[in-house]
């Protein structure tokens, strides 16, 4: 510190700052939030305190000080320890027995115009015919004719009777047993379809774990607001934490092949993604490239995600950056060898 200008030294305790918020946040998959909900919030700032952790890797490096090795060894960690923030290589298969599985967020087929754009709803159809999934699994859906999905199979579930907001399972498989795992007081919801191919019959989860409700560019960081923020937040992932025992406990009735899908509304780097993704595949992790985003925010966050059983194959994972929501669609090609 003594060879440091005045402005380093600043720059080197602002280092230890980020670097110690990153190895804190590397046992945030081990806590729950239900024990330390203030926590989890950190959770949600693991990409962003990856990169500025790099950044500061690539200052000190430029200007040739021992400082880097500081966010250089915490990164080291992470490399061994966390979920991969960025995938350098992809895997692109293909077979003609791959099922392929989409997820998406439609924000309710902009029915409430938050996007300044006419015929979301079509663009949106559009777009999935163009990649032709067998199986799509929908949050925030809309049940109305005009935005109806043009596929033989499908399970549509309201969140209330006399709504339309809700969720869907859309197949060109036929779909044997379906339900709802109604979760209470909450607009969100996790439901399932049993789907037959062939001899198998694979079950299909979709969640849409707990809203957070977020607006960065809406929100008021004032003493006041930030409180009632990090209320709001600490009860948000509460409740995804309560809603996650929920589908463990009845995923746990089911043994054979298996799709979980949806919007978790939380990161890669969570107490609710270590739980839900134990013994199954993360199509991104394995076939995916680069950063996978699915949220509409300034930097990278995957909050979207298509687990497998763990005798799956995944073949093909793709992110898409259409904007017609707030979400990116998602896409992978399975396969099982048995």
């Amino acid at each position: 510190m003594k060879k440091l200008s005045p402005i380093d030294k600043l720059l080197y305790i602002i280092n230890s700052l980020i670097a110690t918020l990153l190895l804190l946040s590397y046992l945030l998959p081990y806590v729950s939030p239900t024990t330390i909900p203030v926590f989890a919030i950190l959770s949600l700032f693991v990409p962003i305190l990856l990169l500025i952790n790099i950044a500061f890797v690539i200052y000190w490096l430029i200007k040739l000080k021992k400082q880097l090795l500081l966010s250089s060894f915490i990164l080291l960690i992470g490399w061994f320890t966390i979920t991969p923030f960025y995938k350098i290589s992809k895997k692109n298969t293909s077979l003609n027995s791959d099922l392929k599985i989409m997820s998406y967020n439609v924000r309710m087929f902009n029915h409430w115009k938050w996007l300044d754009e006419e015929n979301i709803e079509n663009k949106i159809s559009s777009f999935i015919k163009e990649n032709d999934p067998d199986i799509l699994t929908v949050q925030e859906n809309m049940s109305n004719t005009k935005y109806m999905l043009d596929f033989p199979y499908k399970y549509i579930q309201k969140k209330y009777a006399r709504g339309r907001f809700g969720m869907a399972i859309y197949s060109k498989l036929p779909i044997v047993k379906t339900g709802s795992l109604k979760l209470e007081n909450t607009s969100n919801n996790i439901i399932f379809a049993d789907i037959v191919r062939n001899q198998d019959t694979i079950r299909v989860y979709n969640l849409h774990l707990q809203s957070l409700n977020i607006s960065p560019d809406k929100e008021n960081f004032g003493q006041e607001n930030s409180e009632k923020l990090i209320q709001r937040l600490k009860a948000g992932f509460k409740q995804q934490a309560e809603q996650t025992e929920i589908f463990l406990a009845h995923e746990k009735s089911w043994e054979g092949k298996k799709i979980v899908c949806g919007d978790f509304n939380n990161t890669a780097y969570s107490w609710v993604y270590n739980q839900i993704s134990k013994n199954k595949k993360d199509a991104f992790i394995e076939a995916g490239k680069g950063f996978g985003k699915t949220f509409k925010y300034p930097f990278p966050m995957r909050i979207d995600f298509i687990f497998t059983d763990d005798k799956a194959v995944i073949n093909q994972f793709n992110s898409y950056s259409v904007k017609y929501s707030d979400h990116y669609p998602i896409l992978a090609r399975v396969n099982w060898t048995k």
